[in-house]
């Protein structure tokens, strides 16, 4: 297939929530492995390091929600921790992405999080798994994210 046949789209979509926490409680459990914590069913297996510690770098695999696709391979592509911000890239022979999750403290025990999606398909088939990911993620603008972790801190 020649490169001019491959059509590759973007799609991104944002959504912030508030957690009743201070940030310090709440960035941490955006680490892939605290994820596990209040995310059901979230079972990264580690690749790099080592030991299971967020760094830039640490790369780990997870199965995949489609039929499609037999797991997704992630990295954390930016690791902030004074910023309170997390990147991760993922992906597969058929898609790349990012999610970019930046938490601000709006007071004592008051938390805003932001969380980016954004997918690039390198193929039709990615492209259309993208919209169908992007759609399902954002289907309840990540209020299930929200419900899950004051659930775990409750």
């Amino acid at each position: 297939m020649n490169n001019k046949d491959i059509t590759a789209e973007r799609v991104s979509r944002t959504a912030s929530f508030i957690i009743n926490a201070p940030v310090d409680t709440v960035f941490p459990l955006f680490g892939a492995f605290e994820e596990r914590k209040w995310a059901e069913g979230w079972e990264p297996v580690l690749i790099y390091p080592s030991a299971e510690v967020i760094e830039e770098g640490t790369t780990f695999r997870t199965k995949a929600y489609d039929q499609e696709e037999l797991d997704y391979i992630w990295r954390v592509n930016q690791y902030v921790p004074a910023d309170h911000l997390i990147q991760y890239l993922v992906f597969t022979p058929n898609r790349y992405w990012t999610i970019t999750v930046q938490c601000v403290s709006l007071s004592a025990d008051q938390t805003q999080t932001h969380v980016t999606y954004t997918y690039l398909g390198l193929n039709q088939l990615g492209n259309r798994l993208n919209q169908q990911s992007i759609d399902r993620m954002y289907a309840d603008n990540l209020e299930d994210w929200a419900a899950a972790i004051h659930q775990y801190l409750s």
